[in-house]
């Protein structure tokens, strides 16, 4: 998902470093800094303008927040590590630009307007992310399934008939040779000038740390970034339990793969850890065990025991880049996703507390003032909205990540759609979760608040589009929901209100229809079941047209790095 590129979307200046259209030869790769180098993202677009144009309109779907945190009781060295590792993210914008489209400075420089190039950086492409990948840009065909991750005339049919070593593999590009035949380029030959970078400044914070576990990490994931072996870094991840500092990196999430699903993209998170709020999410991990027992499923598809090793913790997120930065913004992360890493230590589960609290308040609250009954708008909190995200994290965790039937992992069985259903499943299994904990006394509110808030949350992530898994995996649970009668729509103000007794029944079966999907590695099934429910009927479009009229923006944009910070 990423190319070359030194972008930040706060206060730094934006310059490029272009990638070679063919990526198996980058001699041709020269730097060059594109006609954008005194503005950043921000400054490209008038953002307290009202919109005149349909392309204002696009961009403004879109609204900025500061990415900032009080770093004064940090030591010198803590700061110096944010900054390296801040220069790190910019690298890795770089790699998904290229994963997610290919030459950027090509791109770039070919546009003239400034609010269309704003928006082309916010895309990573020419694509609109927020609208099924459609193209801004005049003259630019539709995105391709696969991104830049195959060649473009390559078929499925050509691709599963290949005998090509590791070509489902998650750290590599499909390419041809100079015959016309498949073969992979692994990223650390591909990125090699750029990993090599982006390691050795993990190596220099390594030394600057005094923390044993975290200074282990980062010596294990600066090896990782050179050889695409990622799990033993991510087992020095999970080691990790008082490092104030964190550092997501690395090609981790594969939505940006559409075609099968198998390519990983490049993203990077900086994290400062909120140690109180870490403590106090802390009781959550020991009930998972349980709560696997509990699902509202055949044994068979729950008899995986969920590693003991897993935590809850709170951050404040000081940068994004890359896959995590594309289109809309994560609020969450629920990390390793080896299957093998997770049976046998389990996750950790962040919750990116001023970037979830930037979404509640800019997003989600005006939502409901628009679309939720009255006598529910009361229902509708933010700890009910930190509650449901964190749990959904949690929800990942629950299930099955092995076919039951000797068709390998559920993500390779599902392929393209494997990342749409395990995001329903955490959404399902997240409220599962908070009721059941409700219903012991483990969880403090009233459970009506859980779910209003969750059924307002349904309007705020469907906005983002169906090329989007999250999108897609809300789009599948309103159509279902709406047919279970779990919610009714009074057609004189447009107004929804939540019927809590069908909500339950409908929670619970679309539960059990996921984890029996995903237990069987039923790709037919899937498939039919985003074909006839992953669609945005008549009558919630014209809602979601209400909310965009009113200007009620979909995403955040951050304004991000060193200036934020005060560094």
């Amino acid at each position: 998902m990423y190319m070359k590129q030194l972008l930040i979307l706060g206060c730094i200046v934006i310059t490029i470093a272009c990638s070679p259209s063919n990526p198996v030869d980058k001699s041709k790769g020269t730097k060059q800094t594109v006609d954008i180098t005194s503005n950043n993202l921000l400054e490209l677009v008038n953002w307290n303008q009202k919109p005149i144009s349909d392309l204002d309109k696009l961009v403004k779907k879109y609204v900025p927040f500061k990415l900032t945190a009080d770093i004064s009781d940090y030591s010198e060295n803590q700061k110096s590590i944010i900054r390296k590792l801040i220069e790190a993210g910019n690298i890795i914008n770089d790699l998904f630009w290229y994963e997610a489209y290919g030459d950027k400075e090509k791109l770039l420089s070919s546009i003239q307007d400034p609010t269309m190039k704003a928006f082309a950086l916010i895309n990573y492409g020419p694509w609109d992310r927020l609208n099924g990948n459609k193209p801004f840009i005049e003259g630019v065909k539709e995105k391709a399934s696969g991104s830049n991750y195959y060649p473009k005339d390559m078929t499925k049919i050509e691709f599963n008939n290949s005998t090509l070593p590791d070509k489902d593999g998650l750290y590599n590009f499909i390419r041809r040779d100079k015959n016309g035949a498949l073969l992979t380029i692994p990223f650390h030959h591909q990125f090699k000038d750029e990993v090599a970078k982006v390691s050795k400044l993990l190596k220099e914070c390594a030394l600057l740390t005094e923390n044993k576990a975290f200074k282990k990490y980062l010596n294990l994931r600066s090896e990782a970034m050179l050889n695409d072996d990622y799990q033993a870094s991510d087992m020095a991840w999970l080691d990790m339990k008082d490092n104030e500092i964190d550092v997501v990196i690395g090609p981790i999430e594969t939505y940006e793969d559409q075609l099968f699903g198998f390519k990983a993209a490049h993203e990077c998170y900086v994290l400062l850890k909120d140690m109180k709020w870490s403590k106090r999410l802390e009781k959550y991990a020991k009930f998972l065990p349980k709560l696997q027992k509990d699902l509202p499923v055949d044994l068979k598809y729950k008899q995986e025991v969920p590693g003991r090793d897993t935590e809850l913790n709170a951050y404040d997120v000081v940068f994004y880049a890359g896959d995590c930065n594309a289109g809309s913004k994560t609020i969450a992360i629920n990390l390793p996703n080896d299957e093998e890493v997770q049976l046998a230590k389990g996750t950790r589960r962040l919750q990116l507390k001023n970037a979830m609290k930037a979404k509640y308040d800019k997003i989600l609250e005006p939502i409901a003032d628009e679309l939720i009954d009255p006598e529910q708008r009361k229902f509708i909190t933010f700890d009910a909205f930190f509650s449901n995200t964190m749990f959904h994290e949690v929800a990942h965790g629950l299930g099955i990540k092995n076919t039951i039937n000797g068709k390998g992992s559920v993500r390779k069985a599902l392929k393209e759609h494997a990342s749409a259903l395990e995001e329903g499943k955490a959404d399902m299994l997240g409220l599962y979760m908070v009721k059941q904990l409700h219903d012991q006394g483990e969880l403090d509110g009233d459970m009506q608040s859980y779910i209003v808030t969750f059924m307002t949350s349904i309007f705020r992530s469907v906005r983002f589009g169906a090329a989007s898994a999250h999108g897609k995996a809300n789009m599948i649970r309103f159509n279902y929901f709406d047919e279970m009668g779990a919610f009714t729509k009074n057609i004189e103000t447009g107004k929804y209100k939540i019927n809590f007794d069908q909500f339950d029944i409908a929670m619970s079966s679309l539960s059990k229809k996921i984890l029996t999907l995903q237990g069987e590695g039923d790709y037919d099934g899937v498939a039919n079941l985003v074909k006839n429910k992953g669609i945005i009927k008549a009558s919630l479009q014209e809602d979601l047209d209400r909310l965009s009229n009113k200007g009620i923006p979909v995403d955040v944009i951050f304004e991000q790095g060193e200036q934020m910070l005060g560094l």
